[in-house]
């Protein structure tokens, strides 16, 4: 097994990093970093339109995302589906630009910019010594949530090393910031359950379609989603409890993290109540922010009974 799988993941600087082959990257880097000093009123505006432009020449996003809001929203008329699709790529790239503030502002600036609900749900069951499994999803702010997460209780979380080396560096580097724990997801389940019996939240995205062979088929929105069923299996190993936590960016700016009570009798020890537990609770969410949820990704990439895929051949990986 190669040694970055034994443990958490963590990247070294490395001297290639200084070659003229980065230094674009460091220039971008660069004023990413300097934007932190600018208003945050100016990258929302500016995200705006970035959005649009997204949109606009991004057609293989666009057709994914306009897929997925037909299936999740049947009932809407077009006009309001269409309205939604630009809507999300207009907030992915308001908190894409907020992201230099996540690895580099102050922590006191973070307290003000990220508001914690609920606090209480986790606090509550931290100083019992429970362990504790967060059930998220994936939203365009839940780097804001898993950061913030780890800034008031010791956490774990899995990360995708990004292609280019120096950037994967930093994504690490703004992760971590606060101590955070972050395993690749070949690490295999020994070592987070290691993690999260010695005292690590896991921040946990289980909204993921890993084929009909490892998920079940539960509703979600207006269709049905291929959902893992490994959260329940992993609650159970660990004897953790269950916080759903959602993270949203606010109108005006800044986020809102939630830290929701426990989920009751859960797991339940039946795969497909247990999976439509976790579906139910994160529709709830989506319909609060419904912008907000990753609809860039293809999340009803299998279909039950065997049916197409309801993406264009051409956008499919």
């Amino acid at each position: 097994m190669p040694q970055e799988t034994k443990g958490p993941y963590n990247p070294n600087f490395e001297y290639q990093f200084l070659l003229p082959r980065f230094w674009l990257t460091w220039i971008g880097l660069g004023l990413l970093r300097l934007s932190v000093y600018l208003p945050r009123a100016l990258f929302s505006v500016l995200g705006f339109l970035l959005g649009d432009l997204f949109y606009l020449t991004s057609k293989k996003r666009r057709s994914i995302v306009k897929t997925n809001i037909r299936l999740a929203f049947p009932e809407w008329n077009q006009a309001r589906q269409d309205h939604l699709v630009r809507a999300h790529f207009r907030v992915l790239m308001q908190t894409v630009l907020d992201i230099p503030v996540l690895w580099w502002a102050s922590p006191k600036y973070l307290d003000q910019f990220i508001r914690i609900t609920g606090l209480e749900n986790y606090k509550k069951y931290h100083g019992q010594g429970r362990h504790i499994i967060l059930l998220t999803g994936h939203f365009v702010a839940l780097e804001f949530g898993g950061v913030m997460t780890s800034r008031n209780f010791p956490q774990i979380g899995l990360i995708k090393p990004a292609r280019n080396k120096l950037i994967n560096w930093f994504i690490h580097r703004g992760r971590s910031r606060f101590g955070a724990r972050l395993f690749l997801r070949r690490s295999g389940l020994r070592s987070l359950v290691r993690s999260i019996k010695s005292g690590y939240g896991f921040y946990y995205l289980p909204d993921e379609d890993h084929g009909p062979d490892k998920s079940v088929f539960v509703p979600f929105l207006g269709s049905e989603a291929a959902t893992i069923t490994g959260a329940a299996k992993l609650v159970k190993l660990c004897d953790a409890v269950a916080l759903p936590a959602y993270i949203k960016r606010l109108a005006r700016g800044g986020y809102e993290l939630i830290f929701q009570p426990p989920l009751e009798d859960f797991p339940t020890g039946n795969e497909y109540n247990d999976a439509k537990t976790i579906s139910e609770q994160l529709e709830k969410h989506v319909r609060d922010v419904p912008a907000q949820y990753m609809w860039t990704f293809r999340r009803y990439r299998s279909r039950p009974d065997n049916k197409p895929r309801p993406y264009e051949r051409s956008n499919r990986r």
